[in-house]
């Protein structure tokens, strides 16, 4: 499947957060899901629940869930 045809089938929110993480991953590594939803106007917990397309699916960026301290945080790698 290609990156394209990965990214029509996310819903719009899975696309804001895709395109975030594409954007940040170059200057960082570890994103809190708190964070992203703070700067996307969703809740933590939205982020969370879209978080999994966008980790299982063949992006650009590799999602993995790293931590639980104080809200989840994702390793991104672009």
């Amino acid at each position: 499947m290609s990156t394209t045809a990965a990214t029509d089938d996310l819903n719009e929110k899975q696309r804001r957060i895709l395109q975030y993480l594409r954007e940040n991953a170059g200057s960082k590594t570890y994103f809190k899901s708190r964070l992203i939803a703070a700067e996307l106007g969703m809740t933590a917990k939205e982020v969370g629940a879209n978080m999994t397309a966008i980790r299982t699916g063949e992006f650009d960026v590799a999602v993995e869930k790293w931590g639980y301290s104080s809200g989840t945080t994702w390793k991104v790698d672009a």
